[in-house]
């Protein structure tokens, strides 16, 4: 239609209401640009399963791409590209800006872990022939859905000599796998009268690992341990070592295309390594930026941001100061001018469930990155609420790099709620917004996201950082 065949009405409306497009539909050739991109996510996703190995993957690609482990008592140019590594388990990268410190800096904090089973201190037992590790679950599970589920291994046990030992059973071709099992349905109907939050309950989360017994009359848990005499010959490792150990059951799934389109990713861990792998890539991709970047991945945030690797403690306020101390200016002038971007997930509208969602103040896939003034629940409780100023500046930086975006709340009012590192970040009085990636399945142990969101995601940290 012309302009000139136009109604009145029909040019005030244009000129007047707004909607977020498909990016499909309006930019196709980011089809196959975000499939491309993608690729290298999907080998991150893979690569990264708890947070020791997102660190690990973080530094192999940093330092191909010549960072250097920082010295803070070094100066540094526009350009110089340095890293900062907290516990093996958060990593804090920097590009040094052209303008100085003290007048800000661009900072975009993700977490890298992700909802899983933890092996309890003392996890291996027998039952009926059958051995198994107990779990106790970390962060918002739906824990009916880790039944029948392939797992994998993953961890580090520190022996009693001080040596490290990394586990991974079930990543590789022909590795075995791990299960807990669940209910037949002709012998389900006590478990079918559980409410769903009780399909399973968190002690029946039990891994199967052997049903194999070590074969000695003399030995009272012979099943228990022949699964102790392998995970010795394999790793060295005895049933005391547990209690100096992290190690965690995962989903054995790789990353892989999703739909005939392959226009999505299906994967474990998404929330939040979408948001960690596209600020990692803009981070490299940063040349000499404007203002100094701090690209800040860490831990913990799916259990509150506690601990000394979480956002809710002073390493990032630490690292901020000596970045001032650097260049001889105050840390209360940094982070007064500072501008950050909470980079976390949020939910897609999902019409399958559409009565959880208001369907006006949602986020869709394949309509861009993200943002979300505010989480919380029910009256904002616990949210950090951005202001308009801190919105119209990164939506002014989006709309002149032409990023497709949107906005979105975390669901309808009094229907649940959520937390991101945000309000710990705002602490420290700095200008802060959450920007990430709509997904599907938030949490469950397969997760999907839009190749088409996920790119434009990196191409607002890529704007971000100029």
């Amino acid at each position: 239609m012309s302009e000139k065949e136009k109604s009145a009405g029909k040019l005030l409306e244009e000129q007047l209401t707004f909607s977020f497009p498909h990016i499909g539909k309006e930019a196709p050739k980011q089809v196959d640009e975000s499939a491309a991109f993608c690729e290298g996510y999907k080998a991150f996703l893979n690569e990264g399963k708890t947070e020791r190995e997102c660190v690990e993957a973080a530094v192999n690609r940093l330092e191909a791409a010549g960072y250097h482990a920082i010295d803070f008592t070094k100066q540094y140019q526009p350009g110089d590209k340095v890293y900062f590594i907290n516990r093996k388990k958060a990593i804090i990268m920097t590009t040094f800006g052209e303008k100085p410190v003290k007048e800000g800096v661009r900072i975009n904090g993700a977490h890298i872990d992700s909802p899983r089973l933890d092996l309890k201190p003392n996890p291996v037992y027998e039952k009926t022939d059958i051995a198994y590790f107990k779990t106790h679950y970390y962060g918002g599970i739906r824990k009916y859905q880790w039944g029948t589920t392939p797992l994998a291994m993953h961890g580090v046990v520190i022996k009693k000599n001080g040596e490290t030992v990394k586990i991974s059973i079930g990543e590789e071709e022909g590795d075995p796998v791990f299960c807990v099992s669940d209910l037949l349905p002709h012998l389900a109907a006590k478990q079918n009268e559980r409410k769903l939050s009780e399909g399973l309950k968190g002690e029946e989360l039990n891994v199967i690992i052997s049903s194999i017994p070590f074969v000695d009359d003399s030995v009272k848990e012979p099943v228990k341990l022949m699964a102790l005499k392998l995970l010795n010959e394999k790793y060295g490792i005895t049933e005391a070592d547990f209690y100096r150990a992290e190690i965690v059951m995962v989903p054995a799934y790789k990353a892989a295309d999703i739909g005939l389109d392959r226009s999505m990713v299906g994967a474990y861990g998404q929330d939040d390594r979408v948001c960690a792998y596209t600020a990692l890539m803009a981070e490299i991709q940063a040349q000499r930026p404007e203002y100094t970047t701090v690209t800040a991945l860490v831990d913990k945030e799916e259990i509150g941001s506690e601990g000394n690797t979480g956002m809710n403690s002073d390493f990032l306020k630490h690292y901020l100061e000596r970045l001032a101390q650097m260049q001889g200016a105050d840390v209360k002038d940094l982070c007064e001018h500072a501008l950050c971007l909470s980079s976390d997930v949020n939910a897609a509208y999902d019409p399958t469930f559409a009565d959880v969602y208001e369907a006006n103040n949602s986020c869709y896939i394949n309509k861009g990155c993200v943002l979300t003034k505010y989480t919380g629940a029910r009256g904002k409780s616990g949210s950090n609420d951005a202001s308009a100023e801190t919105m119209a500046k990164v939506i002014g930086i989006m709309e002149e790099n032409g990023v497709y975006w949107q906005a979105g709340e975390l669901g309808a009012v009094d229907q649940g709620g959520g937390g991101t590192i945000a309000k710990y970040v705002a602490h420290m009085n700095i200008d802060v917004v959450d920007l990430g990636v709509p997904i599907l399945s938030m949490h469950a142990p397969f997760e999907l996201s839009s190749k088409l969101d996920v790119y434009n995601t990196y191409k607002a940290f890529c704007a971000f950082y100029k």
